[in-house]
């Protein structure tokens, strides 16, 4: 009763339903694990202790140690052996305890796990879920705090998904853990206790979202403010102000890094002749970086009125201070400021 009362409160709108993203999450393993008995999970605290960040809670009881696998410190270790299940047939999610840490197995996602379809001249699939915690979280300083979305967009072979809200988190990791490649999925700590109304239709056992498809979040006139992961709130937050001033953004929630939809800048960029990217990331070579050279090759590059601003983390390891790290990440103001430096009002 506690926990259908925790995952399914009713929201103010008809046929809507408020969740968090930690039990958004949940849902969509549970569900998988129901649905394929390949699908396995393993990490560090996932089973006894229910997760770390209590993601997985409920489930080590309700599948037992065969499917829900408690593993030492050990990131190389058993990161390795998910991807030699993967080979073998399973479909194991992998839980990094923060992505910082997935650099102790960095060689096996990126060697053994990216590489190996295209090298097995598409004889040999890797489906496998790396799934945890990335970017800052607060408080826990620079060897805790890195947004990893930019490395792992890099390589060839892996999808990289950054939900946002809930919708996000149910659909996105269910579309992974169904898809044959290996998935990079980013997930935020300090978005895992924030409810989000979810409708009826995404509570469906079959709702999945398209690896690979944007969505826009707001529709807008003047000004293109695109991002992913957490700061897609914090561009919402920026476009409500900015409305109360007559400035209309348009906000698109990228959801996925890799394949990214540039279609969808493209056209809305298009429409308003403005491009803000907002992340948490480090600016060199990160995703805005990225995101303004695919503007700039293609069709839209005409259409701009002013060049492409991007809005990103400070350019240095994370400080613990409180107050420092506030000001080595994107604000709602920093958001603010860009929009009506790039508009010139």
């Amino acid at each position: 009763m506690a926990a259908s009362l925790r995952c399914f409160l009713r929201s103010g709108k008809v046929g809507t339903f408020l969740v968090t993203v930690r039990d958004a999450l949940n849902q969509a393993m549970d569900e998988e694990l129901e649905r394929d008995e390949r699908v396995f999970l393993l990490g560090e605290e996932v089973a006894q202790y229910d997760g770390a960040y209590k993601v997985s809670r409920g489930l080590w009881k309700k599948y037992g140690d065969k499917r829900i696998i408690d593993t030492p410190i050990s990131e190389m270790g058993f990161a390795g052996i998910a991807v030699g299940a993967a080979m073998a047939g399973l479909r194991p999610i992998c839980e990094f305890m923060t992505f910082n840490f997935s650099m102790q197995a960095i060689d096996q996602v990126i060697n053994s796990a990216a590489k190996t379809y295209y090298m097995s001249a598409g004889l040999q699939p890797v489906p496998i879920v790396f799934r945890g915690p990335n970017g800052a979280s607060a408080g826990v300083a620079a060897q805790h705090s890195q947004c990893f979305a930019a490395w792992y967009a890099h390589c060839p072979g892996l999808k990289v998904v950054s939900p946002w809200n809930s919708e996000d988190a149910r659909g996105l990791l269910k579309a992974a853990i169904r898809d044959d490649n290996p998935v990079v999925f980013l997930e935020n700590e300090l978005m895992y206790g924030v409810p989000f109304e979810m409708s009826d239709e995404s509570q469906s056992k079959d709702f999945t979202i398209p690896i690979g498809k944007a969505k826009v979040e707001r529709q807008g006139s003047h000004i293109t403010l695109v991002s992913h992961s957490r700061f897609v709130g914090h561009c919402l937050d920026a476009a409500a102000v900015l409305a109360k001033e007559g400035v209309d953004c348009e906000v698109i929630n990228l959801r996925t890094i890799r394949p990214m939809d540039v279609e969808c800048i493209e056209g809305s960029v298009m429409k308003t002749n403005h491009l803000v990217t907002v992340e948490g990331g480090w600016p060199q070579f990160g995703i805005g970086a990225e995101i303004c050279a695919r503007i700039m090759e293609g069709p839209a590059f005409n259409f701009l009125d002013a060049p492409v601003t991007r809005v990103t983390g400070v350019d240095i390891p994370m400080p613990y201070a409180k107050i420092l790290e506030e000001n080595s990440l994107p604000q709602v103001k920093d958001i603010i400021f860009s929009v009506k430096k790039t508009l010139n009002v």
